[in-house]
């Protein structure tokens, strides 16, 4: 396996970079166009208290308070989650390890981690606590780079995990994308370990109104850009 180094540090040192990424109108036409109305036909409606693993700058926080979830959220990014807090949204924000939630056992009933496990070296130490505090029953939605979308180099060699660093630029800002390119039983494998079952698997595709929209978003109708799952927590093993 090639050496994960630590990504957090590198999303913390592209923090900003990230920020006006996100927040720059009509840039992130990925999220606004695609990946954020696929995302939503998997997320419940609001319950308990709902967890956020990996919440950045905090815009899906902000959307799922919108939709009236009381919203946790936590971050490794002292800059992000500085900078979600002062946008507001979520009761609680920690900045904090996903490997080491700071949460008692069962204290949600939703998770969310969208685009975010991929970014973690302690993917199956974040799965386990996630499973740990939630409630038994309680849905659990992911969203990661489809494990197919990746560098030819890479996909031939699919079964070992590499890191990823792609730095793009767009509208005049640059953003350094940092992750893990696992395949995709890693994933399956640590759910299936913490008692989580994967109850819906999409492959999700913009529409045509969408790619009208934005027609960079024209690759992503001919081959699977991202993965959303929606899971349950059935009972830790």
């Amino acid at each position: 396996m090639e050496p994960a180094g630590n990504v957090s540090e590198s999303w913390e040192e592209n923090a900003e970079d990230w920020i006006a990424w996100t927040r720059t109108p009509d840039n992130d036409v990925f999220y606004r166009h695609f990946q954020q109305p696929a995302f939503a036909r998997l997320v419940p409606r609001p319950g308990r208290r709902t967890v956020e693993i990996g919440c950045g700058e905090g815009r899906v926080g902000r959307w799922l308070a919108g939709r009236g979830h009381s919203v946790a959220g936590i971050d490794s990014s002292p800059t992000l989650v500085r900078n979600a807090r002062a946008a507001g949204g979520y009761d609680e924000l920690i900045c904090g390890d996903a490997a080491r939630l700071p949460w008692a056992d069962g204290s949600f009933d939703t998770a969310v981690a969208f685009m975010a496990l991929h970014d973690m070296p302690v993917m199956p130490q974040a799965i386990r606590e996630m499973a740990r505090v939630l409630e038994c029953g309680s849905p659990l939605c992911i969203a990661i780079v489809h494990p197919i979308n990746r560098p030819p180099e890479q996909l031939a060699d699919y079964f070992t995990e590499h890191r990823i660093s792609d730095e793009v630029a767009q509208n005049g800002l640059r953003m350094n994308f940092v992750g893990i390119n696992r395949p995709f039983e890693d994933y399956a494998r640590e759910l299936c370990e913490a008692g989580i079952v994967i109850e819906a698997l999409h492959e999700p595709r913009p529409d045509p109104a969408a790619v009208e929209a934005a027609p960079a978003l024209a690759a992503a109708r001919r081959s699977p850009l991202f993965l959303h799952l929606r899971c349950r927590l059935v009972g830790q093993r």
